[in-house]
């Protein structure tokens, strides 16, 4: 019999299954990238933010997204997309792309004008994201520049950021 799949806001309590999952997927050099540097900014009890989000089947996670509350240049109303995460057999059967969807719209419903990322225009086009200009928004840590994305969810938003992020 198939197990239901859910797919549901992450909690606290949900971090050992989704730090489970990133290590299946990433390995141990997942904590080199700028996401997690930008989230370590944070300090503990702040992993989970309320766009934050995983699709189950039954007790087994398929796949998670992370979106964490950040600041640029000092200015609140953005979000840190990553790490997006889908286990190898669920792979291409579009648990990320709902994922992402429903985690961005989470996002814009709350009042956050802007997501950023870092990642690959060609799959996250799709959803709106486009190149930020080089050396517009920085990161604490190596990014190469034509992989810094950023989805406007409010017109005309990325025009009104500038400067380093940093966990909020």
């Amino acid at each position: 019999m198939l197990a239901k799949i859910t797919t549901r806001p992450a909690a606290p309590e949900d971090i050992p299954l989704i730090s489970a999952l990133h290590d299946r997927a990433f390995g141990p050099g997942r904590f080199a990238r700028t996401a997690y540097r930008v989230r370590e900014q944070m300090g503990l009890g702040r992993e989970i933010s309320d766009f934050c989000r995983l699709t189950m089947a039954g007790e087994r996670i398929v796949a998670a997204i992370r979106l964490s509350e950040i600041l640029i240049g000092g200015r609140p109303g953005a979000v840190l997309l990553g790490p997006l995460v889908v286990a190898p057999e669920y792979a291409g059967q579009g648990y990320g792309r709902a994922l992402i969807k429903e985690a961005m719209d989470a996002a814009g419903t709350a009042g956050n004008r802007l997501v950023i990322l870092v990642g690959d225009e060609s799959y996250y086009g799709r959803f709106g994201f486009a190149p930020v200009a080089p050396g517009t928004i920085t990161l604490p840590g190596p990014v190469d520049p034509t992989r810094l994305l950023a989805a406007e969810l409010e017109n005309g938003a990325l025009s009104e950021y500038h400067g380093p992020i940093s966990g909020r």
